[in-house]
C-alpha cells in the first residue's frame, strides 16, 4: 500500500534526493515521484519513479535505534552478492552511507514488477495457485540455504556455528533493551531455551524474515520473482529460518498479521504446515527437521521483534500507523511459545 509523500513527515527533501541520484545514476529523466510503501514497519521504503526508470529507496528510520538494527548496509551487501545466484532478488543500484542526503543511510534497487500479498492466505490469488505458490516459496527458501556463501563473498557475513546459543543471547539482550513491560511467558522462555538447544550445528545463509509478505510473485504465474527485506539475514541454522516461516504463517490468526492459524485450510486450498514442510524437505534434500525448539525460538524471537515495534511506537519513531497494534502481538507470540513447550 502506498500513500502520498509528505516531506515534513518523512524528514527529507525530494529535490536533495533527486540531485544526488542523478549525480550517481546516469540517464535519469524527470523528477522523482516518491510514494512511501506502507508495508515494511522496519526500514522506511519508497517507490521513486522517474520518467524512464522505476526505483525503490530503502533507508534507516530516523531517531534512536537499537545497535545492529535496521542495517540497510547489510541488506545492500547480500542483495549485491546474490545478484547472479539461484535466489531471485531485486537488482541493486547503489548504497549511500552519507547521512546528509536524506538523514540516514539508504540504498537504491530496481523495482521488480509482480504481486505482493499482505496475508498468508493469499486471498488475492487464484485458489488453484495457492498451494503451488507455497511450494515455490519452499523451493526458494531451500535454494537460499543451498547457496555457497563462501563462493559469493559472504564468508564473513556471520559467525559459523553455535547459532542457536547466539540467537538466544541476542534476542535476550534485545528484549531487555526494548521491553515496555514485564512478561512471565518471556521469562519462562528465557529459562527454557538455553536448556533445550539441539545438537545440530549446521550453517547456511539465512534470510531471517522469510514469509509470504516478503516475496514478490510473478504477475500471473505462481512463482517467486524476488525476495525482499534482508535486514535480518546472516549465517545461521536453516531450520531456524524455516521455523520463522512456519510460525509467521501457521501460528498466527488471520487478524494477527494475516496468518492462517484460524482459517479452514482445505476450503481455501491452502497447504497445512506439514505439507509445506514436506515441500521444503523435498527441495532441500535436508536430513534435518524442524523441532519444537526451533518453533519456540522463532516465536520468542518474533515476540521480541514485535516488542521493539511497540517500543518505537511509544517513542514516536514507528514507521507505520498501526505499529502500536502490531506491537501488541508480542505477548501473543510469547504465550503461544510457552503453550508449545508445555
Amino acid at each position: 500500500m502506498t500513500v502520498p509523500f509528505d516531506e515534513a513527515h518523512h524528514g527529507f527533501c525530494p529535490r536533495d534526493l533527486d540531485k544526488h541520484l542523478k549525480g550517481r545514476i546516469r540517464g535519469l529523466e524527470g523528477a522523482p515521484r516518491l510514494q512511501p510503501i506502507m508495508g515494511g514497519r522496519s526500514n522506511p521504503t519508497f517507490f521513486a519513479d522517474y520518467d524512464n526508470r522505476r526505483l525503490v529507496i530503502r533507508k534507516k528510520p530516523a531517531g534512536a535505534i537499537l545497535p545492529s538494527a535496521h542495517a540497510v548496509e547489510r541488506e545492500h551487501r547480500i542483495l549485491a552478492a546474490l545478484q547472479d545466484s539461484v535466489v531471485p532478488v531485486p537488482p541493486v543500484v547503489l548504497l549511500e552511507t552519507d547521512n546528509s542526503i536524506i538523514g540516514t543511510p539508504f540504498y537504491v534497487m530496481e523495482r521488480v514488477e509482480g504481486r505482493i500479498f499482505a496475508d498468508s492466505a493469499l486471498s488475492a490469488a487464484s485458489p488453484e495457485d495457492r498451494i503451488p505458490m507455497y511450494v515455490a516459496a519452499a523451493g526458494v527458501l531451500a535454494a537460499l540455504h543451498s547457496v555457497d556463501f563462501d563462493r559469493i563473498g559472504l564468508a564473513d557475513y556471520g559467525t559459523k556455528g553455535s547459532f542457536y546459543q547466539r540467537q538466544i543471547g541476542r534476542w535476550t539482550k534485545q528484549w531487555q533493551m526494548s521491553k515496555t513491560r514485564d512478561d512471565p511467558n518471556v521469562e519462562k522462555l528465557l529459562a527454557w531455551l538455553p536448556k533445550h538447544v539441539p545438537d545440530s550445528d549446521e550453517t547456511a545463509l539465512v534470510h531471517g524474515d522469510f514469509r509470504i509478505g516478503n516475496l514478490i510473485f510473478h504477475p500471473t504465474e505462481p512463482r517467486v520473482v524476488a525476495v525482499l527485506d534482508w535486514e535480518l539475514s546472516t549465517l545461521g541454522h536453516p531450520m531456524a529460518d524455516l521455523a520463522h516461516m512456519c510460525v509467521f504463517t501457521w501460528s498466527m490468526n488471520a487478524n494477527e498479521y494475516g496468518g492462517v492459524r484460524d482459517l479452514p485450510l482445505d476450503a481455501l486450498r491452502l497447504p497445512s504446515l506439514d505439507r509445506f514442510l514436506d515441500s521444503y524437505y523435498h527441495a532441500a534434500g535436508n536430513r534435518h527437521r524442524v523441532s519444537e525448539f526451533d518453533l519456540a525460538l522463532a516465536l520468542f524471537r518474533n515476540a521480541v521483534i514485535f516488542e521493539g515495534i511497540a517500543a518505537r511506537a511509544l517513542a514516536g519513531n514507528a514507521t507505520s500507523d498501526d505499529a502500536e497494534a502490531v506491537g501488541a502481538l508480542s505477548p501473543v507470540f510469547a504465550r503461544r511459545a510457552v503453550e508449545l513447550i508445555d
